[in-house]
């Protein structure tokens, strides 16, 4: 799946840009800025297909202000978040066997099974349920 949202019209591949969605009660429809994520109820469209939107006889079209400039994220949001993958990259730093209250006896990708300390008198733990 692509990140990046298309837009809703029909057999339009273009990124969508603005999100369209309709207020019945007042016989209005809004167009914003791309909305954070999808809604069931509400349409994604591309610059074209906003800037042609008209409404039915009787409705209004509200369109909301769209920053132009600095739309995307920022240098310091982007450093920020290659930090934060390259952190989370980073391998868990190894701890004494005698500081760890229980041995890792298996690792695969990012889940480990942990046997119990018979010396604490703890049963084993029954991971699925």
């Amino acid at each position: 799946m692509s990140p990046v949202r298309r837009c809703s019209r029909t057999a339009c591949r273009q990124p969508a840009v603005f999100t369209l969605t309709y207020v019945y009660a007042d016989s209005t429809a809004v167009l914003g800025p791309l909305a954070a994520y999808v809604e069931p109820h509400c349409y994604d469209l591309c610059a074209m297909h906003a800037d042609r939107l008209t409404a039915p006889r009787g409705w209004e079209v509200v369109r909301l202000p769209v920053e132009t400039v600095g739309g995307g994220p920022g240098s310091d949001d982007l450093e920020a978040l290659a930090d934060a993958v390259r952190e989370a990259a980073r391998p868990p730093a190894r701890r004494n066997p005698s500081e760890s209250e229980s041995a890792e006896t298996l690792r695969r990708g990012h889940l480990r099974v942990v046997r119990s300390d018979p010396a604490r008198g703890e049963p084993p733990r029954n991971p699925g349920g």
